[in-house]
């Protein structure tokens, strides 16, 4: 008995302990964040008392109601009140059977959140808790045991008062800003006789149970940290375009043809593409030579022709305003045949030449700097 008393109190020892360094450390840490609450949890589950007997035999409902205070994200105490009904049974002496009776214990429970103590937050979605308590059990209605008395060495039949500690764990998740559901497994350990046995030692009770719970507080609002920003300068590369004057020289070519017997110059388009040219280009040089076909006429009248269509070609660029100074000009008759085919020789051949200045473009890789905020935190 002895040991039995020594052992419960260290482990009262390890529990109190326990909630008041959760208490002072928990309460330095979120004392600005978090605001206290109460929950009121129903359970309902199974439980079984341990005895000489086969324990799925006595496994029988049981229900619990609770209300306590979350004081920080860390630390709860509950007012836990588990009952009514529990079963033993009698296995010796050629007797086997089983007896029921009603119980009720009712415990002071402190229950730590192991999850908070690894990550502390104000608010997690899952908490597993660490739960010890101590408190009361009454056992009544056990009026079977005087009938198996007579057949066993049963125990005390009276009704019972007697100490009750309990060590268990819950897993509580939650389902909405108010709600949450869970599930608590716990060992109790109660006087000898609970059951109306003798064995000498504590009787030892399992309880299992899934239970609801509603919190009289919203969840905790995120705090929202400070946002920290800092500045960084960036290397930008880039491709930059670089431009270097050059002068192209430029070359066009026209031929205007006439047919057997003409010498009228009428080229428009020629006219329109040389006028382009001279505009696009500088220190221009314009250079007519004229020629009439071997196989019309005879030579003296081929060259009179020549001549015409040389002066008539002149005397159209300079019309349309092609400077006279910048004007070369010759003809040859039917002395040269400029093409093989015959009729394309009754042609002025018009070549005009000049520069045209240009940006040569180069592709050059360059950078720059620039001054870029983001946000460390």
């Amino acid at each position: 008995m002895k040991t039995t008393v020594n052992r419960i109190q260290a482990q009262l020892a390890a529990v109190l302990a326990a909630v008041l360094f959760t208490m002072t450390f928990s309460a330095q840490a979120q004392e600005d964040k978090f605001k206290p609450y109460v929950f009121l949890g129903l359970q309902g589950g199974g439980q079984t008392t341990f005895t000489n007997y086969n324990n799925w035999d006595l496994i029988t409902p049981t229900a619990s109601v609770s209300v306590g205070v979350h004081f920080n994200p860390t630390l709860a105490l509950r007012l836990h009140a588990n009952g009514l009904w529990n079963k033993s049974g009698v296995c010796e002496n050629g007797l086997d059977a089983t007896y029921k009776y009603n119980y009720a214990t009712t415990n002071l429970d402190a229950m730590i959140n192991i999850i908070d103590l690894i990550k502390r937050k104000n608010y997690h979605p899952v908490n597993v808790y660490l739960i010890g308590g101590v408190g009361l059990n009454y056992a009544w209605d056990n009026e079977d045991v005087p009938a198996l008395k007579r057949y066993s060495s049963m125990g005390d039949t009276k009704n019972r008062l007697s100490h009750n500690f309990r060590v268990g764990t819950m897993l509580d998740v939650n389902i909405a800003n108010h709600w949450s559901v869970n599930l608590e497994v716990a060992a109790n350990s109660l006087s000898d006789r609970y059951n109306s046995k003798v064995s000498s030692t504590d009787d030892w009770q399992l309880t299992a149970q899934l239970g609801l719970t509603y919190k009289f507080a919203k969840k905790p609002k995120k705090v929202v940290e400070p946002e920290v920003w800092e500045t960084r300068v960036d290397t930008i590369w880039y491709d930059d375009a670089v431009f270097t004057p050059i002068v192209e020289d430029g070359k066009a070519t026209w031929n205007v043809f006439y047919r057997i017997r003409e010498s009228d110059f009428e080229a428009d388009e020629q006219l329109a593409a040389i006028g382009a040219f001279l505009k696009n280009h500088r220190e221009c040089k314009v250079d007519i030579k004229s020629y009439a076909d071997v196989e019309t006429g005879n030579p003296k009248i081929n060259m009179e022709y020549s001549r015409l269509r040389c002066e008539k070609a002149v005397k159209a660029l300079t019309d349309a305003g092609v400077p006279a100074s910048s004007i070369t000009s010759s003809y040859y008759g039917d002395t040269v045949q400029p093409f093989a085919e015959n009729d394309k020789n009754r042609v002025s051949i018009i070549v005009a030449t000049g520069l045209k200045d240009l940006n040569k473009e180069d592709k050059v890789r360059k950078f720059k700097t620039k001054e870029v905020r983001y946000r460390v935190k």
